[in-house]
């Protein structure tokens, strides 16, 4: 476990930058051209980023971004 103190300008600009990067991967999963391997890897990242978010956003926040299990299932 690691921690890290920020400042509360700081942990606006994380929580910008993961919610930018979570809402291009959401755009990303819809691609169809995008082979099922690199999805799953996108999914695993994805996970990562949502509970690093889930650290910094408020409850209404996590709910705009929390995902299906869509991908695994056609991965299956």
């Amino acid at each position: 476990m690691l921690g890290m103190m920020l400042s509360s300008k700081e942990c606006l600009e994380i929580e910008y930058l993961l919610k930018r990067e979570m809402e291009e991967m959401l755009l990303d999963f819809g691609d169809s051209r995008i082979d099922k391997l690199v999805k799953r890897a996108m999914e695993e990242r994805y996970i990562i980023l949502f509970r690093m978010y889930a650290r910094f956003a408020p409850p209404q926040e996590l709910s705009k971004y929390v995902r299906k299990r869509r991908v695994k299932e056609e991965l299956s």
